[in-house]
């Protein structure tokens, strides 16, 4: 058990540090019968591959999904499984049973940047700042690298259509393409809308984002629906001019998204009130 745990463990740390979404399952308790003990741990990923048991065959095939609908909700679970009798409904017979915990691994969240130049480097730094794990793609070595922007989680050199080989994007992502123009745009926006990123969004003017509406509907197909995923242009509306306002602007959004915000101001967002400001008061 105690390599099992090892390995576990090791694999724990992998996912948390890259920011891979996954599930830690965990026998807590057991009575009479079973193939594992007590403190027996299985990682489950998102794509349903895992590190560990929990005992295999089909009670485990059934902690697997139970494993993958806890990361998609993001909610803890304690199971129960009897092993007594398969024509009952069992996954086995054994004759115990075993409790079982789930847990959605906490990663911490992704901000990837396609695009290292002045607002990329500025937003890098930003989300960095604010605890994100900091992906910074470019496909000039110059805009992507430690001496460029220092202490950055990941450094991608590839054209940008190849991002998608190098860097795994989950619910837990956020994307913001601060790119050079229209050529780029429409090539990674498909790949980009075949994600479950949280958040995609696109810099420019709002003639470009019309022209590159324009040709990913022509070229690709997309449709209005598909296209009212990405925030274009990025960010909210501050009047940003400098490249630190801009990324400033593009986090506030970002962060709005995350909490549920709606980015109204303070001082007239009813959330900000007092409870006893927030309804009118009866008319006795």
């Amino acid at each position: 058990m105690a390599d099992d745990h090892h390995d576990v463990y090791q694999a724990l740390l992998a996912a948390t540090d890259a920011g891979t979404s996954a599930a830690l399952a965990t026998i807590i308790k057991t009575q009479g019968s079973i193939p594992r003990h007590a403190g027996s741990k299985m990682l489950v990923y998102a794509d349903g591959s895992s590190v560990g048991t929990v005992g295999g065959g089909a009670m485990e095939s059934k902690v697997i999904e139970v494993a993958l609908a806890a990361i998609a909700d993001g909610q803890s679970r304690i199971e129960q499984y009897t092993l007594n009798s398969i024509e009952a409904g069992d996954p086995g017979i054994c004759g115990g049973s075993a409790q079982i915990f789930i847990e959605p691994l906490a990663t911490t969240p992704t901000l990837l940047v396609i695009g290292g130049g002045h607002v990329g480097k500025a937003l890098a730094e930003l989300g960095k700042w604010m605890g994100f794990r900091v992906v910074l793609s470019d496909d000039r070595p110059d805009y992507a690298n430690p001496g460029y922007v220092a202490d950055l989680d990941q450094y991608l050199v590839c054209p940008p259509e190849e991002i998608f080989d190098h860097v795994g994007i989950t619910p837990n992502t956020y994307v913001a393409a601060v790119t050079r123009g229209l050529p780029i745009d429409k090539n990674i926006i498909p790949a980009l809308l075949e994600t479950p990123a949280a958040y995609i969004g696109l810099i420019g003017s709002r003639r470009r984002w019309s022209l590159t509406v324009a040709a990913l509907k022509e070229n690709f197909g997309l449709t209005d629906v598909q296209l009212a995923r990405v925030h274009a242009p990025i960010g909210l509306e501050l009047e940003a001019e400098t490249p630190k306002e801009i990324a400033l602007s593009i986090m506030a959004e970002i962060t709005m998204m995350r909490r549920g915000g709606t980015g109204a101001p303070m001082q007239t967002s009813p959330a900000a009130l007092p409870k006893t400001d927030r309804q009118p008061t009866s008319q006795g």
